[in-house]
């Protein structure tokens, strides 16, 4: 389906939770003329007064149930653990034929959480895209956020496959590349591509803090590339990245078992002197490094490309 010849994906599209995600959403969104009205709602107040002032969604309601009505997709943008109470609360009032979708990390435990409450008629497509900053709330969002990132959608079994497709067009509207993945494979990849580096980072910067002997001063004054960058990452927002690891546990402590693992072989050849092996390991994992960049989801520019903001 090709969004250039169709215009309009859909009628109204409802944005649930109006943090990163959602606000580049609505961008993109716009940016594409892919649905005729955005809607939105967050259950706080003072974000909801934040989007309304920055004109983020076409109309702002006070509450979830205002902003599915009459919606053809309805998407999902608060933490995993809160998706399965908001799909509840909104149920009752979903338009027959519409589409349910999410943006969640995990995907077994959305699929669980939400399945049960859909209604009869309305068609159910997780996705994931996997774009992001460290920075969250209404005001980080951008309409470029998803521009040659990839989206995958996980469609659960009996998935009709006009409302795949139209959320296909959708995310392929907003920039995306877009794939199909099973929802076990998908909490694996994730595992490995985002959950665990997220949780080494987290660890890391915990790490630096508790070393006294480097006091904080040295440790912000001197901070090189490397734990600049696990900083960033760490920066993230607490209250998704929770929900993420106690959603995904047994894929992200699967990976876990295996860092350990490499962690103590590099441990053994650094106590050792085994120079040879530490050579062949960087050399091995540079070169993931270099097909990252091969394949246009990163750069090779000094700093990774992001510049720093004035």
């Amino acid at each position: 389906m090709n969004t250039q010849d169709t215009g309009q994906v859909y009628g109204r599209v409802a944005l649930i939770g109006l943090g990163l995600i959602a606000s580049s959403m609505f961008w993109a969104i716009k940016r594409a003329g892919l649905a005729g009205e955005v809607t939105g709602y967050a259950r706080s107040a003072e974000t909801r007064e934040t989007a309304r002032r920055i004109g983020l969604c076409d109309r702002i309601c006070d509450s979830a149930r205002a902003a599915v009505q009459d919606a053809d997709l309805v998407v999902l943008c608060v933490p995993v653990g809160a998706m399965g109470p908001v799909m509840e609360d909104i149920a009752p009032v979903l338009k027959p034929g519409a589409t349910v979708s999410d943006v969640g990390s995990v995907k077994r435990h959305v699929i669980e959480a939400v399945q049960p409450h859909i209604p009869e008629g309305v068609h159910f497509v997780p996705a994931h895209p996997l774009a992001g900053t460290e920075h969250s709330g209404p005001e980080s969002g951008f309409a470029e956020l998803f521009d040659n990132r990839w989206s995958l959608l996980v469609p659960v079994e009996g998935t009709n496959p006009e409302a795949t497709a139209r959320l296909r067009a959708l995310w392929e509207g907003m920039g995306a590349n877009v794939d199909e993945m099973d929802a076990d494979h998908h909490d694996l990849v994730l595992a490995v591509t985002s959950h665990t580096p997220h949780l080494i980072a987290y660890t890391m910067v915990g790490v630096a803090d508790d070393l006294r002997r480097v006091t904080d001063s040295e440790v912000i004054k001197y901070s090189a590339a490397g734990f600049r960058d696990f900083t960033r990452i760490a920066a993230s927002d607490p209250t998704m990245w929770r929900d993420v690891f106690l959603t995904n546990k047994d894929a992200t402590l699967e990976i876990l078992g295996r860092f350990t693992e490499e962690l103590f072989a590099l441990q053994r050849a650094i106590r050792t002197g085994d120079g040879e092996h530490l050579h062949d390991y960087f050399t091995r994992t540079r070169a993931i490094r270099r097909g990252i960049i091969e394949a246009g989801q990163d750069t090779d520019a000094p700093d990774f490309g992001r510049g720093q903001k004035k």
